[in-house]
């Protein structure tokens, strides 16, 4: 009682109850993340490459080259040459395989929807429990 400024009962009584209390760390209140990928995508067809993919190559769905301006991370129409480095001279062709020294494979990144994604059937079944009569 000596620590207390009031001697009246309830005052800072709720700084006692918080004390005793740990805190659980899977509840401090910071929202749950959703798992993210870093993964590539075909230009052309946006088919998702292989996380070892050879730019040189060609992508394995629709044959178009990798090594190319559109697939490019530097790639920006808005720019001088549609290219965000500087290039020497622009490279009329954007979608054929080019030997620019700034190329660099564009990479995303992309919620991972895999674990834990609802079926359509989960969505009706919950659409017609939601309306159904009783």
């Amino acid at each position: 009682m000596a620590d207390r400024r009031y001697s009246q009962r309830g005052y800072r009584e709720h700084e006692k109850e918080r004390q005793g209390k740990p805190k659980d760390p899977a509840r401090s209140g910071a929202p749950a993340m959703p798992q993210t990928l870093t993964v590539s995508r075909c230009t052309d067809c946006g088919t998702l490459l292989p996380p070892l993919t050879d730019s040189l190559g060609q992508c394995p769905k629709c044959r178009s080259e990798l090594h190319s301006c559109r697939q490019c991370a530097h790639f920006d129409p808005g720019q001088h040459f549609e290219c965000t480095q500087p290039v020497p001279e622009r490279i009329s062709n954007k979608g054929a395989r080019n030997e620019c020294t700034f190329f660099s494979l564009h990479v995303t990144v992309e919620r991972d929807a895999s674990s834990g994604s609802a079926r359509p059937e989960d969505a009706r079944r919950a659409l017609d429990n939601l309306f159904k009569k009783k």
